[in-house]
């Protein structure tokens, strides 16, 4: 009885323990070296993309707040310039408007200098002595008179200060900000590469800023199927034959290598459809003229690749021994059999 060996809970259960924690740690494994690239593998819907055409992510976001959902700054920042500069004129004219109301209802005999007594002159006088005490001209004819009055002059003045000094930044802001101005091709293609086939899309910088040390990133999203039949979407990372190029003062058609390792080994056409493929590209580069990183997104669906075609060159040179490049050529393909 001395000598029994006490049988613990921990000594029951250890061998089953062991055997959990050891598939657990397996399937952990598994899921830390599963590719994500932050879309999940729950997308499974079918047909529609993950990154649109401008570069945004094709996600509807629901049940936020307002502040989150209106992004004021971020808005006013990035949307293109003619509804910016619209928003900026509709902010100038409600604002005179306004005032202009408030100024009729002190009184338009509480604005010395006023020579259209009528309703609709006297609307007009105040909206544009609204327009010189927001922007502090201040001409001198039309000069407020009364308490009430003066209030409004002195709170419409100090409102403009702000909303300009605001707009300013805003201005500031837009101009500052880099952009990475990238044109895509059209479309993709898959085409003869050296004595294999590749997937290629071409990109040139629009802009006359220089960029360096320009980096490519392209990954295959796919539906596959579960062995219970179900669906998820699987991410694959596309080896390129160079994703990386240290200066781009033209075009460079970036291509994908077609070999017995490549996830688009042997595929069709038919075969990308039904696994509603997107090809999902990230590029980064170093805009010269700001000193700082600039990002683009693009995509391309399967529906959206051409078979059996070859971008055309976009670059001749000229006479004076310049290279021309005619970035209207950007998309140009031609017929070309695959291996």
């Amino acid at each position: 009885m001395l000598n029994e060996k006490k049988t613990t809970p921990s000594t029951l259960n250890g061998p089953k323990l062991t055997d959990r924690r050891a598939g657990s740690s397996e399937l952990a494994e598994q899921e830390q070296k599963r590719q994500d690239l932050g879309f999940g593998t729950k997308i499974n819907d079918g047909y529609s993309r993950l990154i649109n055409k401008d570069g945004s992510f094709n996600v509807h976001r629901s049940n936020d707040s307002f502040w989150n959902r209106i992004n004021l700054y971020h808005r006013l920042i990035t949307m293109s310039w003619r509804p910016f500069l619209g928003l900026v004129v509709l902010f100038y004219v409600i604002t005179n408007a306004l005032f202009a109301g408030l100024y009729l209802l002190a009184g338009v005999e509480n604005l010395t200098g006023v020579t259209d007594t009528t309703a609709m002159g006297g609307f007009w006088e105040a909206y544009f002595f609204s327009a010189q005490t927001l922007t502090t001209v201040g001409y001198g004819r039309i000069a407020p008179m009364g308490m009430f009055a003066n209030t409004l002059a002195a709170v419409e003045s100090l409102m403009g200060v702000l909303a300009f000094a605001l707009a300013t930044g805003l201005l500031y802001g837009r101009f500052s900000r880099p952009v990475a101005h990238i044109g895509f091709s059209k479309k993709a293609v898959f085409a003869p590469y050296l004595d294999i086939n590749g997937w290629m899309f071409r990109i040139v910088n629009q802009r006359y800023n220089q960029l360096i040390d320009l980096e490519v990133e392209v990954s295959l999203s796919r539906l596959e199927k579960k062995e219970d039949g179900s669906s998820f979407r699987k991410y694959y990372s596309l080896k390129l034959e160079r994703s990386k190029v240290s200066f781009f003062p033209m075009n460079w058609t970036v291509v994908h290598a077609i070999t017995d390792d490549s996830p688009l080994y042997d595929c069709t056409p038919e075969q990308l459809a039904d696994a509603d493929a997107e090809f999902l590209i990230l590029l980064r580069a170093i805009d010269d003229t700001f000193s700082q990183t600039v990002h683009s997104r693009y995509s391309y669906r399967h529906e959206e690749v051409l078979w059996g075609r070859k971008f055309k060159p976009m670059f001749d040179e000229t006479e004076h021994g310049l290279v021309s490049l005619d970035l209207t050529k950007l998309s140009d393909t031609v017929e070309m059999p695959l291996n």
